[in-house]
């Protein structure tokens, strides 16, 4: 599953249009060939309807070849019956509801990713892994790819990352979304709703956005998404994100997480200004054969 459906506000356009390989690759058409590779069969999308037919016309032709493919929409008018959303809401709900939008078209154990990053195929081929000690064990634990937090970060502004502790065995104990992050004088820190800053070692596992679920993961999203609306639908602001749901799961003992290491490389495009660095990581990436010029060629 792929999260298509951000605006791109701090960026100032469609991030996930954007290209930025030899052959006119998007970071996006990057994570389906390393997910191909890695051996997954499908990929369902998460877009908006706004830009139904930009993503056709770039993605969908040239991608359903390669892949089976689908898509669906995220609005903030889609609600649980008997809910609707305040007037004057613009802002998505959050990736929790981005993820519940695939509901019934995702019947088998899935990965969640994002399409502005770049996660490198051991990414992909560790999560493809674990699901198949999964299915091997008959266990429905869920898991997460984390990266260190000193190789996540933009020069040019504040990123969001989920904070996260694990336990001696590499089971997440909890996750904390943290949205206002960047270095300061050699440091890496936070600042809270009320501009208070903490620091937070180079060395912190974060998460990216790169989850591993099993298809009851869509029933906990739901009783959450309903808990989160009664709580919040007059705040036009808040924000329904994963990390969330999952640390809720873990806390109430519903479900274990297990944290996987990788030693894949990732960036990705913030602001504008982070595109430079991105083209010139992922050049560097082709020169030395990890990816062909043309993705895509026949």
């Amino acid at each position: 599953m792929i999260l298509a459906a951000g605006m791109g506000s701090r960026y100032g356009g469609l991030k996930q249009v954007d290209p930025i390989g030899p052959s006119g690759e998007t970071i996006l058409d990057y994570s389906v060939f390393d997910a191909i590779r890695a051996g997954f069969g499908k990929v369902v999308f998460i877009i908006r309807k706004d830009i139904e037919n930009d993503f056709k016309e770039i993605f969908i032709n040239r991608l359903q070849k390669h892949i089976e493919i689908d898509w669906v929409f995220q609005e903030t008018s889609i609600l649980p019956e008997g809910y609707t959303a305040p007037e004057g809401r613009v802002k998505p709900w959050g990736t929790g509801h981005a993820v519940l939008m695939a509901a019934g078209k995702i019947n088998e154990p899935f990965a969640v990713i994002n399409a502005d990053d770049f996660y490198g195929y051991d990414a992909f081929k560790t999560i493809t892994d674990f699901f198949s000690s999964q299915e091997a064990t008959g266990s429905t634990d869920y898991a997460m790819v984390a990266y260190e937090l000193q190789n996540t970060l933009s020069d040019f502004g504040t990123v969001s990352r989920g904070d996260c502790a694990t336990d001696e065995e590499g089971w997440l104990l909890s996750v904390t979304e943290r949205t206002q992050i960047e270095r300061v004088n050699g440091k890496i820190v936070y600042r809270d709703n009320d501009g208070r800053e903490t620091q937070l070692k180079d060395n912190t596992p974060v998460s990216m956005n790169f989850w591993g679920f099993t298809p009851d993961f869509f029933d906990h999203l739901k009783k959450q998404f309903i808990e989160f609306i009664k709580a919040n639908n007059d705040n036009l602001k808040s924000e329904f994100y994963i990390p969330t749901v999952v640390d809720q799961l873990i806390k109430n003992n519903l479900k274990k997480v297990k944290v996987l290491s990788n030693s894949g490389q990732w960036f990705g495009i913030t602001y504008k200004e982070d595109k430079p660095l991105v083209i010139s990581k992922l050049n560097d990436l082709i020169a030395k054969g990890h990816y062909p010029s043309n993705l895509w060629k026949d």
